[in-house]
């Protein structure tokens, strides 16, 4: 079935263009949804591990990005992913940037975007999620024994000045932790002007106290909440905000964000060149994203969740990166390059790997 997928992916949708082949293949997803969670298999117990007090099905889930509009959640769910992270979702509605703003490096397994957090906006986004409970009749986000969990990753609008993010966050956590798992604050996105600045100590720090401090007002219990950084911080700069994330008593780490580094790649300077400015995700990412989960773990202990994140396609790759510290892992380009069985059979083989 995989090999399949791959001829159809590498001979015909390789010629649509990346955001349409999106939007199609999603729809597609999302009205099949309702077979899917008929015909869908519970995980195995071995895939399931707990972790922030949250019981994951498996420890493989879908990244933001993918449904940045909480549009699909459940459908993406009974493809097999453990997790869904929706977003990453702004305070205000915004298009994003110009089109084309995604593309594909097929011979580097990789994906070049600059989509610019195009989102519906938090309040549509929340009256979404509202939808969504009322219909699974249920006041812990939506999850149960076939649901996956739910975490809300959220960013800075664009348009908000710097020194506004911190209100532009708090409306955005106001309006959507009560729905969610878990929260991610996300400041670590290179296609939004700004907003690797807010990495720096100084600046994350009053953030993710007001981030904190509101979801706290807004949640009957203490929800977990998380950061996203960047591969492209130096190592001391991990370093300070592994600290900084133990002293504010933060749930987790989300490593690694997409890269703006194109160095190793196997596209041609002309190809490199087409795909232009943005963010770097897929195969090209690893190593780096592997060594960031070692420097973490080896510096908080067993203190914090670490969300490894960054090519793993292969279920070496899950492992490796489990063994270098992640709790969790998600996934998102080998999704769009290895198709829509790629999930459950990932989780299943990674439970395998477990109970060897």
């Amino acid at each position: 079935m995989t090999s399949a997928y791959r001829f159809v992916f590498d001979k015909v949708l390789t010629r649509v263009d990346p955001e349409q082949a999106h939007h199609a293949a999603f729809a597609g997803i999302r009205a099949a949804g309702p077979a899917l969670r008929s015909a869908g298999r519970a995980m195995p117990a071995a895939a399931g591990v707990r972790v922030m007090g949250i019981d994951f099905p498996a420890v493989l889930g879908l990244a933001a990005g993918f449904d940045k509009n909480a549009v699909g959640i459940d459908a993406l769910g009974a493809l097999g992913f453990g997790f869904v992270e929706i977003g990453t979702v702004t305070g205000q509605p915004q298009p994003g940037n110009p089109k084309p703003r995604l593309v594909r490096l097929p011979s580097d397994r990789a994906v070049v975007n600059r989509m610019g957090f195009n989102n519906d906006g938090a309040e549509a986004v929340a009256r979404r999620l509202e939808v969504r409970r009322s219909r699974l009749g249920s006041t812990t986000g939506g999850r149960g024994p076939s649901r996956p969990v739910l975490g809300v990753n959220i960013g800075k609008t664009k348009v908000v000045p710097e020194d506004a993010a911190i209100g532009d966050y708090e409306k955005s956590t106001g309006l959507l932790a009560p729905y969610a798992d878990y929260l991610v604050v996300n400041v670590s996105s290179p296609n939004t002007p700004g907003l690797r600045d807010l990495q720096a100590v100084a600046k994350l720090e009053p953030l993710l106290r007001a981030v904190r401090r509101r979801a706290d007002e807004v949640t009957a219990t203490r929800i977990p909440l998380l950061v996203k950084i960047a591969p492209d911080l130096s190592d001391s700069d991990v370093l300070e905000v592994a600290d900084l994330a133990v002293a504010l008593e933060l749930d987790g780490i989300v490593a690694t964000n997409t890269t703006i580094s194109r160095d190793g790649l196997s596209a041609t300077a002309a190809e490199i060149e087409r795909a232009g400015a943005g963010g770097l995700s897929g195969e090209p990412l690893r190593r780096r994203s592997l060594d960031v989960i070692r420097m973490l773990r080896t510096r908080v202990g067993d203190d914090l969740a670490l969300i490894g994140v960054g090519g793993i396609a292969g279920v070496e790759d899950a492992v490796e990166r489990l063994a270098a510290g992640a709790d969790l892992l998600q996934a998102y380009t080998a999704f769009i390059y290895e198709g829509p069985f790629w999930p459950r059979r990932m989780n299943a083989e990674i439970a395998k790997e477990k109970r060897r």
